[in-house]
């Protein structure tokens, strides 16, 4: 019988916004490539955005297409456990968030936070069991507006979503592409829901990741509650500035 009492292992998380397979301007396919480059993380636990559900024109085009959704594709015999959120669909295909686990995935939900206009959003709701621990983790995957107007309303949306679905004392990290150039979300999730950003509580001010040669936004973010973070990162830019436009994060998690 497991002893629920003993701490249980560090939790490794990435996040990293896939551009559907593609270099910054839609120049190469290079899926295979970011299958390895996640590979070599050793991640528990991957956010990813922008992956790509289905394409028909693209597995016509490419030599290299995988026949599996990309999340099936880059989750492979690493991350058995995977969930997939569909917030764009088009004529030949749909794009959304996913998050690969190498623990049981219990349940997941994709909530719609699309505010009126072209730009769908979801956000990912994951809920993880781990061997030997006796409190569930839950895990969001997050892709907010490009409008700062709309950010406001789906941190709004976020909130709230954290407080029907989440307990008080239950592990929570939520991570992904925030878009929030400005820094607003900070304060915002710590006063409203005590979600703290794990690069600021490290090292005084959030990650820049964009674009990724040459980064200069905070646009991407892990935010933990109810846990503690070490050594958060900005992962190195070779191999990963040809393979995303946004730098990828990562991070120790804690129980």
């Amino acid at each position: 019988m497991s002893d629920l009492s003993a701490p249980a292992p560090p939790l490794t998380v990435m996040t990293v916004n896939t551009h559907k397979g593609f270099t910054s301007f839609n120049r190469r396919f290079i899926l295979p490539e970011l299958r390895d480059a996640v590979r070599k993380v050793g991640a528990d636990v991957v956010f990813l955005q922008e992956v790509l559900g289905t394409h028909e024109a693209h597995g016509e085009k490419y030599e290299d297409w995988p026949d599996a959704p990309q999340y099936e594709f880059l989750a492979d015999s690493i991350w058995p456990q995977f969930a997939y959120g569909r917030n764009m669909v088009y004529p030949k295909g749909h794009h959304g968030n996913a998050i690969l686990s190498k623990f049981p995935i219990v349940r997941y939900q994709n909530h719609d936070v699309s505010i009126a206009g072209p730009e769908k959003r979801g956000l990912l709701h994951c809920v993880l069991r781990l061997p030997g621990h006796a409190m569930d983790v839950h895990a969001i995957c997050v892709h907010l507006g490009l409008a700062e107007s709309h950010r406001q309303q789906q941190l709004d949306l976020l909130c709230a979503m954290v407080r029907s679905e989440v307990p008080d004392n239950a592990p929570l990290v939520v991570a992904g592409d925030f878009n929030d150039w400005r820094g607003r979300a900070h304060d915002f999730l710590w006063r409203e829901v005590q979600l703290r950003e794990v690069f600021v509580t490290a090292y005084g001010e959030s990650a820049k990741t964009f674009p990724a040669r040459f980064p200069l936004l905070s646009l991407d973010r892990i935010y933990v509650r109810a846990c503690s973070v070490h050594l958060p990162v900005v992962l190195p830019r070779r191999p990963w500035s040809h393979l995303s436009d946004h730098a990828p994060l990562a991070a120790e998690i804690h129980l």
